[in-house]
């Protein structure tokens, strides 16, 4: 209510669990509620009343039954919540309109009641609550401003305040729960009114309708104090719904963050900031509070997250109780117009193209992804109606989304790509297969994709999860798909001997539980499986490319070699990323050096794989490189040298893709849209061919900006260096350093 209200409804309440400094901390509902008015002016109090509150469920814990003195039977008679407010009301309005009063504002001790019991339950059972409940005086807040030398506010209890202003105790045939505390209140409030205090009741605390949509600006300073995290989140909740579970706590202005994971989804977190300290506190012990039927950890943020957002973003969320809505999938070249006529009339855009914001990597280049505002939910619900209908020659995925969730994404998107930095030891250039040699591609469709599962399931379980149906699995045609931390994804791929097999799994499987949870099962080609082994993902709008989009860059695993001589297994990987590696000596091999996952020639193609045995090999991440780049490996001084003098054995070739005799010169600073003739025509006159350019990628799959070129000699290394070091290259000055002798 407003500053001049002239009436206090000293008001309080008590639930079926823990009440004190933790009322609320545990859910419970309220079961009762007592309140008395005191006019202002006149100094006069009201009728004291109270009302028993029937919970849902009726169950008191012995802790709240002794300090209630109430029990189930008692409240078994009573009337609900809704009913009780309504009381409350029709009592408050008739004795104001006695007193001729027109304005009241509710007298807390603490806000405990208001904001962690009332709130909560109310939003809970869809109820809406009076318009009294959203504004509140807090008696020891106003104590301490007329009393500071009583104590901090939080240590203030309504005995040690009395005990100050040397007000006596009640009686004990008083002391009643809820009678007691609001007569302690009332008299309070009374003494602090009168003379020598005249205190004026002016801290009015107040309580938001609902969640202020934006953006922080990027000049905004961010307490972390103010910060908390939420975990286990439904990854369809929005931000409304993540207000809605801090019903009665004030979060700021587009203070809730949702969080993505690698792909660009949800991943059931999200930071919320509140306006001060005291509210985020007052959020932490909601932790294990429920969110349907989820129950929702809250924690003190700990690592960094963006908050922040740029102006482009803050441009298009500055228009306030706007709906928004996230496509994905769009064509390439669609335009503003065509996204305008695919959701039509009855979902106009607001302000028709300016509500729309494309989001686009740092070249420039379209992601298919967009972002549309709707003035109203009835124009967002039409939009989404339209989910996977066709725009040009594919499907459009529309979801809710946040004003966090743009920001995100946009930051995601359009963050400058990481300069990959070489490291000190020698680099040896190393190009490699798009698709590994011992893994067949085709495009029957005689596999399975399992996804979604526990990320302890073994092969034991996926065997028992098949069922049946394990006797049509190829031998050793089961695949793990790990991280990039090595660790289980949740999904894996499955060989059957057939398609019409694969297909039977695929409707038999489907959405079987597998350890209390559900999997999806998809037929797929051995192609599409290859795909995603080899760091891409297969998706249902369709395959996404693996890290390194050119072919000679994909990043395996594994690398297969004709030869077990070629290079040691030092000269590239590091020993704590094979999984179980295997390192068979060739019968005709003089040299017993472990090898890179080297297996001979008659073993079956799936042998490189997950067997039935469950010796199983990490297919990702890719070997331990830098941080941004994914074309080259370290080696030790001296292990190609060494790799070099190992003779063949009889009837192998040495490969093609040992590095070239000549040196490196790394580039820095490329344009993003700059190609290999553009490099060559940056180098002309050095009788540079396009094989001795390799273009650098980083892990999500765009240029880093850098790039390895092969000279012939290290003379002409070094005389590029110094002739051509720091010129423009499309505009942008480039740096020259020359990697290896």
């Amino acid at each position: 209510m407003a500053s001049h209200s002239d009436t206090l409804v000293v008001f309080f309440g008590a639930t079926a669990g823990a009440n004190g400094g933790k009322l609320g901390s545990d859910e419970r509902e309220i079961i009762l509620l007592v309140w008395q008015i005191v006019d202002l002016h006149e100094k006069k109090v009201g009728k004291l009343q109270r009302r028993l509150v029937k919970p849902d469920s009726l169950e008191l814990t012995d802790q709240s039954k002794e300090e209630t003195g109430l029990s189930v039977e008692e409240l078994y008679k009573a009337e609900p919540l809704d009913k009780v407010l309504q009381q409350f009301q029709q009592s408050v309005s008739a004795e104001l309109k006695a007193l001729g009063r027109s304005s009241y504002t509710l007298c807390v001790d603490g806000p405990l009641i208001i904001r962690q019991a009332l709130h909560p339950e109310a939003s809970k059972k869809n109820l809406v609550l009076p318009e009294c409940f959203y504004s509140f005086v807090d008696v020891r807040k106003e104590f301490h401003k007329c009393c500071p030398n009583a104590g901090q506010v939080q240590d203030l209890t309504l005995h040690s305040m009395l005990e100050y202003v040397c007000i006596p105790e009640l009686p004990l045939s008083e002391q009643v729960m809820g009678l007691k505390e609001v007569r302690c209140m009332v008299q309070l409030s009374l003494h602090i009114l009168a003379e020598p205090y005249n205190h004026k009741f002016s801290c009015f605390e107040a309580v938001k309708y609902k969640l202020e949509s934006g953006a922080c600006s990027k000049t905004e300073p961010v307490d972390s104090e103010t910060v908390i995290r939420a975990r286990g989140l439904p990854w369809q909740s929005s931000d409304q719904d993540i207000s809605r579970f801090f019903k009665g706590l004030n979060i700021a202005k587009g203070g809730v963050a949702l969080c993505l994971n690698a792909q660009g989804r949800r991943n059931g977190e999200a930071l919320v900031r509140f306006i001060n300290q005291e509210h985020r506190d007052l959020a932490l012990e909601r932790h294990k509070h429920h969110m349907g039927s989820r129950y929702i950890e809250v924690s003190i943020r700990i690592t960094q997250q963006p908050l922040r957002t740029s102006n482009e973003v803050a441009q298009f969320l500055s228009k306030e109780n706007q709906v928004i809505i996230r496509m994905r999938g769009l064509p390439f070249t669609a335009s503003p117009q065509d996204v305008l006529t695919f959701l039509g009339a009855d979902s106009p855009v607001t302000d028709a193209s300016d509500g729309l914001l494309f989001v686009k990597y740092p070249d420039g280049r379209p992601t298919g992804d967009a972002f549309v505002l709707f003035s109203c939910e009835e124009y967002a619900l039409n939009a989404l109606k339209k989910h996977k209908q066709i725009l040009g020659k594919r499907y459009i995925e529309l979801f809710r989304s946040t004003a966090a969730e743009v920001q995100q994404v946009l930051n995601r998107y359009m963050s400058t790509p990481l300069i990959s930095t070489l490291p000190s030891t020698s680099m040896v250039p190393m190009p490699v297969l798009a698709t590994p040699p011992y893994l067949a591609t085709g495009s029957t469709r005689d596999c399975v994709r399992l996804r979604g599962l526990p990320y302890t399931a073994a092969i034991e379980d996926i065997l028992e999860f098949m069922g049946e149906h394990t006797i049509d699995i190829k031998p050793h045609g089961v695949h793990m798909v790990l991280n990039q931390q090595g660790r289980p994804s949740g999904d894996a791929f499955i060989q059957m001997r057939s398609a019409d097999r694969a297909f039977m799994v695929a409707q038999k499987c489907h959405k079987k539980m597998m350890k209390d949870r559900y999997v999806e099962v998809f037929q797929c080609s051995t192609e599409e499986m290859s795909f995603v082994l080899m760091g891409g993902t297969l998706n249902r709008s369709g395959l996404s490319p693996p890290p390194c989009k050119l072919p000679c860059l994909a990043p395996p695993a594994y690398a297969a070699f004709p030869s077990p001589a070629m290079l040691s297994e030092a000269a590239l990987y590091q020993p704590p990323l094979l999984a179980t590696p295997r390192t068979p000596q060739p019968p005709h091999s003089p040299h017993p050096t472990p090898t890179l996952a080297y297996y001979p020639p008659q073993h079956h193609p799936a042998q490189l794989y997950m067997n039935m045995n469950m010796n199983y090999t990490a297919y990702y991440p890719s070997p331990p490189v830098s941080p941004s780049t994914m074309s080259y490996f370290a080696s030790p001084p001296g292990s190609v040298a060494l790799a070099a003098q190992q003779p063949h054995p009889q009837g192998h070739v040495a490969s093609p893709m040992m590095p070239q005799h000549g040196a490196l010169v790394r580039m820095q600073g490329l344009p993003y849209n700059a190609g290999v003739k553009d490099i060559l025509s940056f180098f002309q006159g050095y009788q540079l061919q396009p094989d001795a350019v390799l273009l650098l990628y980083n892990f999500s799959g765009q240029r880093s900006g850098e790039a390895l070129i092969t000279f012939p000699s290290e003379e002409s290394a070094r005389r590029a260096v110094a002739e051509r070091a720091n010129h423009p290259l499309s505009g942008l000055p480039v740096r020259l350093l020359v990697c290896c002798d």
